[in-house]
């Protein structure tokens, strides 16, 4: 059985509250549970993600990771963000708005991942919904953009239920383990009615 360890929620960091969760930048003292919720979920996760590297789960690449993030937030690149359930401080999974983009375009992609343990219990989708007053009311952006692979059921339904429009098919969009594959694409704009 694995040893579930909470996380004390910093007032100091900058939060987004959602239904039941809240996301916050991840921190040095997240590796543990982090790595342990990864390797956990390792079977779960890999068939949707991109390849993992052979040293993704140590500290040292953990330590790469928030320097790299710290940059991303730095240059208004990207938006890392961990995902824990309110009601016990436990690190369930974690979003990413990334590929930032201003000018003509305003808009940013939407990445996720969720804990296999934590799959359909609705944290996800509440953090999903969550992050899109961050994009348009925080980050001013105008368009929030996410894909999945088109046998992603779970996720297709995740996206509507967060608000998100289907918007076409792209061929070999994003290299998923180690493969090209085709991607369902989804959006939503500022204005759009809100989920029920």
């Amino acid at each position: 059985m694995a040893l579930l360890r909470t996380i004390t929620r910093p007032d100091s960091e900058p939060i987004i509250d959602g239904d039941g969760v809240y996301l916050r930048h991840p921190v040095m003292a997240d590796y543990t549970v982090w790595s342990e919720l990864r390797e956990r979920s390792r079977a779960f996760l890999v068939p949707w993600e991109p390849t993992w590297p052979l040293d993704d789960l140590n500290r040292a690449s953990f330590r790469r990771r928030l320097r790299r993030y710290a940059k991303d937030l730095r240059e208004d690149q990207a938006y890392p963000f961990f995902i824990f359930r309110n009601q016990d401080n436990l690190l369930v999974g974690g979003c990413t708005l990334s590929n930032i983009r201003r000018g003509v375009t305003q808009a940013c992609a939407l990445g996720y991942w969720i804990g296999e343990e934590y799959q359909r219990l609705g944290l996800m989708t509440a953090a999903v919904r969550a992050t899109a007053p961050y994009v348009f009311d925080v980050l001013h952006l105008h368009r929030i953009e996410a894909a999945c692979l088109p046998n992603n059921e779970a996720s297709k339904r995740l996206l509507v239920k967060a608000g998100f429009t289907e918007e076409g098919f792209a061929r070999d969009y994003l290299r998923i383990n180690g493969a090209w594959r085709d991607h369902v694409l989804f959006a939503r704009v500022k204005g759009d009615p809100s989920p029920e």
